[in-house]
C-alpha cells in the first residue's frame, strides 16, 4: 500500500496520530493544487518546478509514465520557504517533516489528479472536487 493509499485510508477512517498528520498534509497539498490557490494551482506548481530546472520531474508526475523522484532539497528549491511554511502550518508539522513527506506524497497526488497525462485546460478544480477525485481512485 502506497503513502497516498495510507493517507486516504486515514482521512476516510478518521485515524489520528501520524496518519492524521498525513491527512492534514494531503489537505494542504490539495489546497495548493486547487484552482482557488493563491499559488496558482497545478499550473503554478509546474511553473515553479520549470523555473527551478525540475520541469522534467513534474512532467513525469503528470504524464502516464513512471514518476521521477524528487529530493527534499529539490522540493525546497522549487516550492520556496514561504510555501513550505504555509504547508507546515496547515498540516501542523515542521517544515523538515513536511519536506520529507512531500517527496513521496506530492508526486503521487499530482499523478492521481492528472490521469489523462496532462494538466486540464481549466485547472484541476476546487479543493472539494480534488479530494473527491482522490477518494474515487
Amino acid at each position: 500500500m502506497g503513502l497516498l493509499d495510507s493517507v486516504l485510508g486515514a482521512a476516510m477512517g478518521g485515524q489520528g496520530g501520524a496518519a492524521g498528520g498525513n491527512a492534514a498534509l494531503l489537505n494542504a497539498v490539495v489546497s495548493l493544487l486547487g484552482n482557488d490557490s493563491a499559488q496558482g494551482g497545478l499550473g503554478g506548481l509546474v511553473t515553479k518546478f520549470q523555473q527551478s530546472g525540475l520541469g522534467d520531474v513534474v512532467a513525469s508526475w503528470i504524464s502516464s509514465g513512471q514518476n521521477m523522484p524528487v529530493s527534499a532539497d529539490q522540493l525546497r528549491g522549487a516550492l520556496g520557504d514561504d510555501t513550505l511554511g504555509q504547508l507546515a502550518r496547515q498540516s501542523g508539522g515542521s517544515p523538515a517533516d513536511v519536506l520529507g513527506q512531500l517527496t513521496q506524497l506530492l508526486p503521487q497526488v499530482v499523478d492521481q489528479l492528472t490521469p489523462q497525462g496532462q494538466v486540464p485546460q481549466g485547472g484541476l478544480g476546487n479543493v472539494s472536487d480534488l479530494l473527491g477525485m482522490l477518494m474515487r481512485r
